[in-house]
Protein backbone atom coordinates (compact mmCIF):
# COMPACT_ATOMS: atom_id res chain seq x y z
CA UNK A 1 0.00 0.00 0.00
CA UNK A 2 1.13 3.53 -0.78
CA UNK A 3 0.19 6.32 1.62
CA UNK A 4 0.42 10.09 1.35
CA UNK A 5 2.57 11.24 4.29
CA UNK A 6 4.30 14.41 5.40
CA UNK A 7 7.69 14.85 3.72
CA UNK A 8 8.63 18.23 5.20
CA UNK A 9 7.12 21.35 6.75
CA UNK A 10 8.01 25.03 7.08
CA UNK A 11 6.21 26.17 10.23
CA UNK A 12 5.16 29.78 10.89
CA UNK A 13 6.88 31.42 7.91
CA UNK A 14 6.02 35.08 7.35
CA UNK A 15 4.54 36.10 3.99
CA UNK A 16 6.83 38.75 2.44
CA UNK A 17 4.96 39.21 -0.86
CA UNK A 18 1.43 38.66 -2.15
CA UNK A 19 1.31 39.21 -5.92
CA UNK A 20 -1.99 38.34 -7.62
CA UNK A 21 -0.64 39.65 -10.96
CA UNK A 22 2.22 37.10 -11.00
CA UNK A 23 1.84 33.60 -12.44
CA UNK A 24 0.79 31.10 -9.77
CA UNK A 25 2.99 29.41 -7.22
CA UNK A 26 4.75 30.10 -3.95
CA UNK A 27 8.24 31.60 -4.13
CA UNK A 28 10.49 30.34 -1.32
CA UNK A 29 14.09 31.31 -0.55
CA UNK A 30 16.19 28.45 -1.98
CA UNK A 31 18.20 28.24 1.27
CA UNK A 32 14.97 27.40 3.12
CA UNK A 33 14.09 24.80 0.47
CA UNK A 34 17.48 23.12 0.79
CA UNK A 35 17.18 23.01 4.59
CA UNK A 36 13.98 20.97 4.45
CA UNK A 37 14.33 19.03 1.20
CA UNK A 38 11.59 20.73 -0.81
CA UNK A 39 12.26 21.45 -4.49
CA UNK A 40 11.05 23.71 -7.28
CA UNK A 41 7.79 22.44 -8.80
CA UNK A 42 6.93 20.27 -5.76
CA UNK A 43 3.22 20.43 -4.91
CA UNK A 44 2.56 21.95 -1.48
CA UNK A 45 -0.35 22.73 0.80
CA UNK A 46 -0.29 26.12 2.52
CA UNK A 47 -2.29 26.96 5.65
CA UNK A 48 -2.69 30.63 6.57
CA UNK A 49 -2.53 30.86 10.38
CA UNK A 50 -4.12 34.33 10.36
CA UNK A 51 -7.21 33.56 8.27
CA UNK A 52 -7.57 29.78 8.27
CA UNK A 53 -7.40 29.72 4.45
CA UNK A 54 -5.82 26.61 2.99
CA UNK A 55 -4.69 26.12 -0.60
CA UNK A 56 -2.54 23.95 -2.81
CA UNK A 57 0.10 25.29 -5.17
CA UNK A 58 3.68 24.54 -6.23
CA UNK A 59 7.13 25.94 -5.47
CA UNK A 60 9.29 28.48 -7.32
CA UNK A 61 12.86 29.01 -6.11
CA UNK A 62 13.54 32.40 -4.57
CA UNK A 63 16.77 34.32 -4.18
CA UNK A 64 19.12 32.67 -1.65
CA UNK A 65 19.32 34.53 1.64
CA UNK A 66 16.31 36.71 0.78
CA UNK A 67 13.88 35.09 3.23
CA UNK A 68 11.19 35.40 0.57
CA UNK A 69 7.86 33.68 1.08
CA UNK A 70 5.93 35.08 -1.87
CA UNK A 71 2.40 34.00 -2.62
CA UNK A 72 1.59 34.48 -6.28
CA UNK A 73 -1.39 34.35 -8.60
CA UNK A 74 -4.92 33.61 -7.39
CA UNK A 75 -3.61 32.32 -4.03
CA UNK A 76 -2.32 35.84 -3.28
CA UNK A 77 -5.95 36.74 -2.51
CA UNK A 78 -5.76 34.27 0.41
CA UNK A 79 -2.84 35.88 2.25
CA UNK A 80 -1.43 39.28 3.12
CA UNK A 81 2.13 40.40 3.70
CA UNK A 82 2.90 39.66 7.36
CA UNK A 83 0.57 36.65 7.65
CA UNK A 84 2.04 33.52 9.22
CA UNK A 85 1.77 30.36 7.08
CA UNK A 86 2.54 26.68 7.40
CA UNK A 87 3.89 25.10 4.21
CA UNK A 88 3.50 21.31 3.97
CA UNK A 89 5.00 18.99 1.38
CA UNK A 90 3.85 15.38 1.10
CA UNK A 91 5.33 12.17 -0.31
CA UNK A 92 3.85 8.88 -1.47
CA UNK A 93 5.54 6.07 0.48
CA UNK A 94 5.23 2.32 0.83
CA UNK A 95 5.08 1.02 4.43
CA UNK A 96 8.72 -0.14 4.30
CA UNK A 97 9.81 3.35 3.14
CA UNK A 98 7.70 4.96 5.88
CA UNK A 99 9.56 3.06 8.60
CA UNK A 100 12.78 4.87 7.64
CA UNK A 101 11.31 8.27 6.73
CA UNK A 102 11.79 11.22 9.09
CA UNK A 103 9.93 14.38 7.95
CA UNK A 104 12.06 17.51 8.30
CA UNK A 105 10.38 20.36 10.17
CA UNK A 106 11.66 23.93 10.10
CA UNK A 107 10.44 26.33 12.77
CA UNK A 108 10.84 29.87 11.48
CA UNK A 109 11.60 33.22 13.06
CA UNK A 110 9.54 36.29 12.05
CA UNK A 111 12.24 37.28 9.53
CA UNK A 112 12.08 33.79 7.92
CA UNK A 113 15.42 32.74 9.29
CA UNK A 114 15.38 29.20 10.65
CA UNK A 115 14.84 29.13 14.42
CA UNK A 116 15.15 25.35 14.75
CA UNK A 117 15.02 22.12 12.78
CA UNK A 118 13.85 18.72 13.91
CA UNK A 119 12.69 15.39 12.50
CA UNK A 120 9.40 13.66 13.25
CA UNK A 121 9.74 10.05 14.30
CA UNK A 122 7.45 7.66 12.41
CA UNK A 123 4.68 5.75 14.13
CA UNK A 124 4.80 1.97 14.07
CA UNK A 125 3.27 0.61 10.85
CA UNK A 126 1.50 -2.20 12.62
CA UNK A 127 -1.59 -0.97 14.38
CA UNK A 128 -3.92 -3.07 16.46
CA UNK A 129 -7.41 -3.10 15.04
CA UNK A 130 -10.24 -4.25 17.26
CA UNK A 131 -13.81 -4.87 16.23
Amino acid sequence: MIRKVLHSKIHQATVTEARPDYSGSLTIDIDILRACGMRASDAITVANCNTGARFETYIFEGEPGSGIIGINGAAAHLANVGDQVIIMHYAQLHDDEYEHHRPTILIMNNDNSIKSTFLYEPSPTECAVTH
